[in-house]
């Protein structure tokens, strides 16, 4: 069997798919297969449907065979696709958090408030119109709620901090996390012998809580579990040993945006990304303008996510 270049196996009926948004090998979207039956967690944005479609040909799994669709949480990187492929799967269920199943069933609101941030430009170059899903094709899952995948099971647990409406997915097969933005971002070209994954926080607008997001994490750790397959990109191995580096990221990115409240936006993406080619540099990753290329956008949404969040804490302070 021959695999396209963006579908990578990653262990028994687990395949990573480069979705191609934005640049190769940033956003994953997960195929697990299972005694014939299948499903995907997370879809990247429109234009990765034809990926996931030659993905399901080169394993020979039909389309009615996929039994779920699972976003992690409805930022579009994640679930932007979700409902163009749901349309192409006639016997699936979209399986979603409480919070995001509006978002799903009617993304109206959720397009309106991206185009604004992005402009028509952008939405239409990186993530195209966006697809309903009928809502009684939309399965609400709760914490601890599992669905069934051939023989695999997947259970869902309540991870907010990098937003309210997010889901991991334990797979006791694997004994790993499908961890979407809460386990944060690690780029495989990042990689180094001897040190091995590096992981950075992944901080957005606009409901960005250190505080539960630091709770979540602790969650996903107390399994014990072998590894975390993240978004932004792809396996790590040993997240227990990941989460404290991480963590001591984002206390220093608080605690500089906490100091310089009033400073302009440009010195603080400055001052953040000194912290990471720093943090990277430590980890063995030396080219500096190479490093920085490639965690621009990260710095520049992790600046945008501490401004809201700090001003939601100064509003709550006063109150």
């Amino acid at each position: 069997m021959t695999l396209p270049d963006f579908v990578e196996p990653l262990g028994p009926g687990l395949y990573a798919i480069d979705t191609g948004f934005i640049r190769p090998l940033y956003d994953a979207a997960y195929l697990v297969v299972s005694d014939g039956r299948a499903a995907f967690i997370d879809t990247g944005t429109n234009h990765a449907l034809p990926r996931h479609l030659a993905a399901l040909d080169a394993l020979r799994v039909a389309r009615e065979a996929v039994d779920y669709v699972m976003p992690t949480h409805v930022h579009l990187d994640h679930a932007g696709g979700a409902g163009a492929l749901m349309r192409e799967l006639p016997n699936a269920t979209l399986a979603i958090h409480p919070r995001g199943e509006r978002h799903m069933v009617d993304p109206a609101a959720l397009y309106e408030g991206a185009l604004a941030v992005y402009g028509a430009e952008v939405m239409a170059r990186d993530y195209g119109q966006l697809v309903p899903v009928p809502a009684e094709r939309v399965r609400v899952l709760r914490d601890g709620d599992a669905v069934t995948v051939g023989s695999r099971t997947l259970v869902a647990a309540d991870t907010p901090g990098h937003a309210r409406h997010h889901h991991c997915y334990w797979d006791e097969a694997s004994r790993g996390w499908f961890t979407g933005d809460t386990f944060g971002i690690s780029l495989r070209e990042f990689d180094r012998p001897g040190t091995g994954a590096w992981v950075g926080p992944s901080i957005v607008p606009s409901q960005f809580d250190p505080v539960a997001l630091r709770a979540s994490i602790a969650r996903l750790v107390a399994r014990d579990p072998a590894c975390a397959y993240v978004t932004h990109y792809g396996r790590v191995d040993d997240p227990s040993a990941r989460a404290a580096p991480m963590l001591a990221l984002m206390d220093r990115m608080i605690e500089i945006g906490r100091a310089q409240r009033s400073a302009p936006r440009e010195r603080l993406t400055r001052e953040f990304e000194a912290l990471y080619l720093d943090a990277l540099a430590a980890h063995g990753v030396t080219d500096r303008d190479a490093t920085a290329a490639l965690v621009a956008v990260d710095i520049e949404l992790a600046v945008q996510g501490l401004s809201v969040w700090l001003g939601r804490e100064v509003k709550e302070n006063k109150s």
